[in-house]
């Protein structure tokens, strides 16, 4: 019987001064050789921004709202994930051998860390931000089933880490930041997760328009459906649901909870609330980038 090596629980590990999953660390090596397509679509979000959704929209416009195709792998496999890399399952650029032009790529990378083909080819990119309150809550219980992460030990030391940049991929208020820097020299879409949670229909129609694609109104509200949070909760090739458990373990806590705008409140304190707000107005001072943390 072949043995599985523990996953479980390794603590992270720092490149150039950013926390990321052990296993992902290690794979950043091999990324120096990946070269990018002037036709690759990068999908870049920090954790638990919705990733998945705007993955499985852009997957359904390039093909054509075609609900069948879209069911021909799981969605970790039709969009790699760049730096995954965890023992026992394919890792992210191995599944990109595989994958026909133009492909679809995602990463939760900073800039720091991201391949410089990326940025040289001028690869084009959809950014989606979500709200820093639902993203510390989401990414809470992620920690929790996702046990390449290390123990996340209570909601008030999570906060606290998440706050100081200490958690997987480093701090939210850089990341969304200089995103948002680069949008302004480079071919990026950048969205909202709360946007699109209002307003699919306008938001997916902004993702045809920046990708170069023209689809009917009515496979367009189709996608809306197909893409709605309860149809890929319920979605096995969206869900994660065929991820090994030594990897994730949905009994913990389901890969797709609530996928909801102001979940947070269950959770935060006040107290926790006005320390995350004092601290928050801080570090995003001069940015003007405003989110929703409710609809």
């Amino acid at each position: 019987m072949e043995l599985i090596e523990d996953t479980s629980r390794p603590p992270l590990k720092y490149v150039k001064g950013i926390p990321l999953v052990k296993y992902f660390a290690e794979a950043l090596g091999s990324l120096q050789d990946f070269q990018a397509q002037p036709d690759d679509l990068l999908i870049s979000t920090y954790p638990k921004s919705g990733t998945t959704w705007v993955s499985e929209i852009l997957d359904m416009i390039y093909q054509g709202g075609d609900v069948q195709k879209c069911q021909r792998a799981p969605i970790f496999i039709r969009v790699p994930f760049l730096e995954f890399k965890v023992p026992g399952v394919p890792t992210g650029l191995e599944v990109l051998k595989d994958t026909p032009a133009p492909r679809l790529i995602k990463t939760h990378l900073p800039l720091a860390l991201l391949p410089q083909t990326l940025l040289d080819q001028k690869v084009k990119v959809v950014y989606m931000a979500r709200n820093a309150k639902d993203v510390a809550v989401s990414y809470y219980h992620f920690y929790r089933m996702a046990k390449v992460h290390p123990d996340p030990d209570t909601w008030d030391n999570f906060l606290e880490k998440f706050m100081a940049g200490e958690v997987s991929y480093g701090s939210w208020y850089q990341h969304v930041r200089e995103w948002w820097e680069l949008s302004h020299t480079h071919p990026i879409l950048y969205l909202f997760y709360e946007d699109m949670k209002e307003n699919p229909k306008r938001e997916i129609q902004k993702i045809l328009k920046f990708v170069g694609h023209s689809l009917p109104e009515e496979t367009v509200d189709l996608i809306v459906q197909h893409t709605s949070f309860n149809e890929m909760k319920n979605n096995s090739k969206t869900n994660y649901s065929t991820i090994p458990l030594h990897v994730m373990d949905h009994s913990i806590s389901a890969f797709m909870r609530k996928g909801i705008s102001g979940d947070w409140k269950t959770t935060f304190t006040v107290a926790q609330n006005e320390r995350f707000d004092a601290d928050y107005a801080k570090k995003m001072e001069g940015y003007g980038l405003r989110f929703l943390t409710q609809l």
